[in-house]
């Protein structure tokens, strides 16, 4: 019976040892794992107590163009990060940061000023780390380019507050917020003078499957060429360039551009800067609103296109004389001469002949008058004439797009990619989809069905007419020849602008002139006429595209 008790007694004390044996190797394991593996992690736990945090990295998901190029979170600038009191009272970091950085003496003092203890220097060049312990450099991603690229239809943000306030930024501000953080914590001696360390960590806010970034229809190479001669010229509007197929913007530019860092700089000024003039400002489309004229009076009757009209120069609808851009008259015109020399005198008198309300029905059903609906909040619908303004000498103003009539680039684009894609509406867009942080897609930009909203023979008659205004029309100065030819509508169009009274040009047209690609839209305020503004911007455009297109 005692052997019995003694045989269970050394069991339990074995089962005991075991099992204390188990636990400190549990024990050491743990210790182990959080010494080897999570040591860099409570490294960076630790000094994120004492430390001062860094962000190198914008808190926001990723703008993409249509292949995947970032638009946003792109650029990387070599940074110094000292002390600013070292900077007040060291001449030889005040040497430094002069022969390195874009700062001189005078904006170097407003500069330190502006800032909190640490100052953050951006170089002009990467440099090789300097063994300095009053300096620490790092690259910091910025979220915008310098060169602001489709600022109008990025937009920008509430710095502060880390909130979209304009264009994508602000549209897809739920998608965009709280991306994931890429600091440096860096550590200060006990007199605030010196780095002592520092540690890079990565705050990792969303899962690999998460919706955090948007990808734009924008293709970056074509973005680039229209900015890159609206600027060129100092041209000050908007350029639109279209799909014809598809239906994506490829490119929407809008001038003057701003700095997207400097918001407030431009709050008072008179040249509406911030606005995005392809979509947020409307303007008189002038003799562009022509072709709505024309897909009216076809629409109701095809053979308009034999009628017969004379121009003499200009019409008088009861006080009010409106002049034809030939003082002189184009006399006998038929409706394709009409067309392409942009005859007012002609269009006046087939829009009195087919009546105000069916003009305005037709723009309705190309657009006008209601937002085209491309993913930007931004976008204004334009206005129609109604009511007592389509009656008596309202005509005249009507039938050559002005009085009333405002248009914005976008529903101009629309009615042209209505026409080239004979007849059929295609759903514009500027956003392909919602995608994970690495490009991959969640949801695609729901932009409708196609509609149709004019029969294909007269779309295709306006096509030839098009075609016509290039040829031998207002355009026929432009040469593409040698790439496919193109066709299109000049406008000319009177509009107040800062209270003044000024002319904007416009060109609208679609290239190559057989099975098209791409429509483009050219505004230039106080552009004088479209043949001497507009037409030699679009003739650049589509070269330039040509070029990388091959």
């Amino acid at each position: 019976m005692k052997r019995f008790r003694k045989n269970i007694i050394h069991i339990r004390i074995l089962k005991m040892l075991f099992l204390s044996s188990a636990l400190l190797l549990l024990l050491i394991l743990r210790l182990g794992h959080i010494q080897i593996t999570e040591h860099d992690s409570l490294k960076v736990q630790a000094l994120k107590q004492r430390a001062k945090e860094i962000n190198l990295y914008p808190n926001r998901g990723i703008i993409y163009d249509r292949n995947l190029i970032p638009l946003t979170n792109r650029d990387r600038i070599p940074t110094a990060f000292i002390y600013k009191d070292n900077v007040l009272d060291d001449e030889e970091l005040r040497a430094f940061i002069l022969e390195n950085s874009y700062l001189d003496e005078e904006n170097l003092e407003d500069y330190i000023k502006s800032k909190d203890n640490i100052v953050d220097i951006p170089l002009r060049y990467s440099i090789e780390v300097v063994d300095d312990n009053r300096i620490l450099i790092a690259d910091r991603t910025t979220r915008y380019g310098e060169d602001n690229l489709l600022s109008h239809v990025i937009g920008y943000i509430n710095k502060s507050e880390n909130r979209g306030e304009a264009g994508i930024e602000k549209a897809y501000d739920e998608i965009l917020k709280d991306g994931d953080n890429y600091s440096l914590y860096i550590e200060f001696d006990k007199k605030n003078r010196t780095f002592l360390g520092g540690e890079y960590a990565v705050d990792q806010k969303s899962n690999l499957e998460d919706p955090k970034a948007v990808k734009l229809t924008i293709d970056y190479h074509i973005q680039k060429i229209v900015e890159d001669i609206l600027d060129k010229n100092k041209t000050k509007g908007a350029i639109i360039v279209a799909d014809v197929e598809s239906g994506d913007i490829m490119a929407m530019a809008s001038r003057p551009n701003f700095n997207q860092y400097e918001i407030d700089e431009y709050l008072e000024r008179e040249d509406m800067v911030l606005y995005n003039k392809a979509i947020q400002v409307a303007n008189p489309p002038g003799s562009l609103f022509k072709t709505v004229v024309l897909a009216a009076a076809l629409e109701e009757d095809i053979s308009y296109m034999d009628k017969i009209f004379y121009c003499r120069g200009y019409e008088q609808l009861n006080s009010v004389t409106i002049k034809c851009n030939n003082i002189n008259g184009h006399g006998y015109i038929g409706l394709k001469d009409a067309f392409s020399k942009s005859c007012n005198s002609a269009f006046i008198q087939l829009g009195q002949e087919i009546g105000s309300t069916k003009i305005i029905h037709m723009a309705n059903k190309l657009g006008f008058g209601e937002k085209i609906n491309i993913g930007l909040l931004e976008e204004v619908g334009g206005n129609l004439p109604s009511g007592k303004d389509l009656k008596g000498p309202a005509i005249g103003n009507i039938s050559i797009g002005q009085g009333s009539i405002e248009a914005t680039p976008l529903q101009v684009t629309n009615m042209m990619m209505i026409i080239v894609n004979n007849g059929v509406k295609k759903g514009l867009t500027v956003v392909d989809s919602i995608t994970t942080k690495d490009g991959y897609m969640i949801k695609k930009f729901n932009k409708g069905s196609d509609e149709r909203v004019m029969s294909k023979e007269v779309a295709e008659i306006i096509q030839e007419y098009l075609l016509d205004v290039v040829l031998n029309g207002t355009a026929k100065k432009m040469d593409l020849h040698d790439i496919g030819g193109a066709g299109g509508k000049t406008g000319s169009a009177q509009a107040i602008l800062n209270k003044k009274e000024t002319i904007h040009g416009w060109f609208s047209g679609f290239y190559p002139a057989t099975n098209p690609k791409y429509v483009v839209t050219v505004f230039v305020e106080k552009g004088f006429s479209g043949s001497s503004s507009a037409v030699p911007i679009f003739e650049e455009v589509v070269k330039q595209i040509n070029k990388i297109s091959r």
